[in-house]
């Protein structure tokens, strides 16, 4: 399908709430939702989110769109070839052609090594072989920025390659890579896949938290990731990003309003039946979208909600 005839239909899906709607019959015609990777925590979300929207009757139909992540979801949005997305908060501060419906969950970021391997920190990593993520993922901004703000750059840089997660757990399990990045929920399916293929380990991030915030922005955290997430894996101390559910600004502000009920009423059918990562589909919890404005619609229910 061509952009051209893709935009079409989705402005005729916005445009079809102008005609009314009643207790049986959905909002708008269709929804497009910008996921994530395949095997990713993005992905599973999405989905179910589609299932509930469905549901709901806030859509006739919710597509789902695989992507690389966060940066290519903003720019689906961009070119309208997306309605909702999935994105991370310090790649969502960087546009201001969106806004928030929720912040949904924590992304983690994991630095992933074979434990057999010589890499125990993540100054080891100068000179090696990683993958920060394919060119449209917000794990490749928060590397990149994790990596400067460790003073990784220089002699002291390691080779970075941009492979997607399927690619980056088959390179590292072979040893073509020595580390990847990722940031998703935990346990990340795939990445639970790669532990029970060959053992892993993950690398403490924490430390250069502080060095982090002071260098880009306050949205990031220290987040725990518990142990026996992945086979073997004790718990270790990383960077922790939230995630949003974003949209356009044109979306009708009822259209919003009944996402953030679907977001709250129907928030156990939205977490994966392994995550052990937090979440923070509660209205208290969801409203935490800074630097990121609410969506009007969004904002009017969450009121109402919270009282």
């Amino acid at each position: 399908m061509s952009s051209l005839s893709r935009r079409a239909l989705l402005a005729a899906g916005l445009a079809s709430f102008a005609g009314g709607c009643s207790a049986d019959r959905p909002l708008v015609d269709r929804l497009v939702v910008a996921g994530g990777e395949r095997g990713g925590f993005y992905l599973e979300f999405a989905n179910l989110l589609a299932t509930q929207l469905r549901a709901a009757k806030v859509a006739r139909t919710v597509e789902v769109r695989s992507t690389e992540g966060s940066l290519q979801n903003l720019d689906l949005l961009r070119l309208k070839q997306a309605d909702l997305a999935i994105c991370l908060a310090d790649a969502a501060a960087q546009s201001r052609e969106v806004v928030a419906l929720g912040r949904v969950y924590e992304n983690y970021l994991q630095c992933v090594v074979r434990a057999a391997g010589p890499v125990r920190q993540l100054p080891d990593l100068a000179g090696k072989r990683i993958s920060a993520g394919p060119p449209g993922a917000g794990a490749a901004l928060t590397t990149n920025r994790l990596l400067t703000a460790a003073g990784m750059h220089a002699d002291r840089a390691p080779v970075v390659a941009n492979l997607h997660l399927s690619d980056a757990t088959d390179a590292l399990a072979t040893g073509r890579i020595d580390a990847m990045f990722w940031s998703g929920g935990v346990p990340t399916r795939r990445l639970s896949d790669l532990s029970a293929q060959v053992p892993i380990r993950l690398l403490p991030l924490a430390p250069w938290l502080s060095a982090l915030r002071t260098a880009y922005s306050v949205v990031y955290q220290r987040a725990q990731i518990p142990a026996g997430t992945y086979s073997g894996v004790e718990q270790v101390s990383t960077i922790g990003v939230p995630n949003f559910l974003i949209c356009r600004p044109e979306v009708p502000p009822a259209v919003a309003s009944k996402i953030v009920d679907v977001l709250v009423n129907h928030a156990a059918g939205l977490v994966p039946a392994a995550a052990v990562g937090a979440h923070y589909l509660d209205p208290n919890s969801l409203i935490g979208t800074s630097p990121l404005n609410l969506h009007p619609g969004a904002a009017a229910r969450y009121r109402t909600l919270h009282g």
